[in-house]
């Protein structure tokens, strides 16, 4: 018996290569997709805003980085003695000002050089629910923020304090429509593949998350059908469809697990990256396999030899493939260059 729905997801006609940046941005989705392509030896920028879930937020911050757009110190505010970007994500957050605008425009930087010549951008929507700060004369609000009620991150200030709404389809889709010109005005042969979180916002409750979800497939679908170089992959469906099980989920049972992100990679394997990719990512299985080895003895031959080995397979590696970084592989198994 088959205890599934299985369903077919059509390939992109064109699909990612290894020699193609991917700027990834959105829900905490979309770490579990850093994570896989970069270890697949993948050029990749993730979420350079930090986590974001809101259509607002994660437009803003891609039409910050075509700007490129600088933060000052009129842009933070003071909070729980630290200072924070209503833009950011709190891993932003430093406790001087300096600190956390340094961590800021350096981050815009290289999002802004790494998004101009990237093939291919990840864009993973989490909620259509916005928070909007209520309280203008506030000092928590800076004076440069005021064109911009949408809050990406509360930073655990008082949830009175704010205004959370449901966004219509038609903000979403008016929203995302702006940064798709503006996009491919920045790089034209940009390509875009989004997604929806699959992860359930269980604080806005089970009828309104479905809500939210449905406010962001029917915007999305909308989109995608608009433009040529617009793609949609089904990352919601294959959690919330087929994989309609709690093993699926981490103890939270909101979160997809390790079994659940894996499935899903394979998915996206198949449909979005290019069959000439496939044979370096199976060496790459092996050599991150070998990278998480822990030896009994590191001194003993049998743990030098298992070094020598994979070392020689990084440098084969490394001479089939010289657009490709391997310097934290080489290191590790005590490659040099001869």
């Amino acid at each position: 018996m088959d205890f599934r729905i299985p369903f077919d997801i059509k390939a992109l006609p064109q699909r990612i290569r290894h020699k193609q940046s991917i700027l990834l941005t959105g829900s905490c989705f979309t770490e579990h997709m850093v994570k896989y392509l970069a270890e697949n030896k993948f050029t990749v920028l993730g979420n350079p805003n930090g986590i974001l879930f809101n259509p607002v937020s994660i437009t803003s911050s891609l039409l910050s980085y075509i700007e490129p757009k600088q933060y000052t110190k009129d842009d933070l505010f003071y909070f729980n003695e630290s200072w924070h970007s209503w833009d950011h994500h709190s891993r932003f957050s430093a406790i001087e000002s300096a600190d956390a605008l340094t961590q800021i425009n350096a981050s815009q930087t290289a999002a802004h050089h790494f998004l101009k010549s990237a093939g291919w951008l990840v864009i993973t929507l989490g909620s259509a629910f916005v928070y909007e700060w209520t309280e203008k004369n506030s000092p928590l609000y800076p004076v440069n923020r005021r064109r911009n009620d949408v809050v990406a991150n509360c930073h655990k200030i008082p949830q009175d304090k704010f205004r959370k709404r449901l966004m219509s389809a038609e903000e979403v889709l008016s929203s995302l429509d702006e940064l798709i010109y503006r996009l491919f005005l920045f790089n034209p042969g940009l390509r875009i593949i989004f997604t929806i979180s699959p992860v359930r916002h269980l604080r806005d409750g089970l009828i309104e998350n479905n809500k939210s979800k449905a406010v962001l497939i029917q915007a999305v679908h909308t989109i995608a059908d608009k433009f040529e170089k617009l793609f949609y992959f089904p990352a919601y469906e294959l959690l919330i469809d087929e994989l309609r099980d709690y093993r699926f989920y981490a103890e939270d049972m909101v979160h997809p697990n390790y079994l659940a992100t894996d499935y899903v990679w394979e998915k996206f394997t198949a449909a979005c990256i290019d069959p000439s990719a496939y044979t370096l990512m199976k060496e790459m299985q092996k050599i991150n396999m070998a990278l998480k080895h822990r030896p009994f003895n590191p001194a003993s031959a049998a743990h030098r030899q298992f070094l020598r080995q994979h070392a020689e397979k990084v440098k084969q590696l490394k001479e089939q493939f010289p657009y490709i970084d391997f310097t934290n592989e080489m290191n590790y198994f005590g490659y040099t260059q001869a």
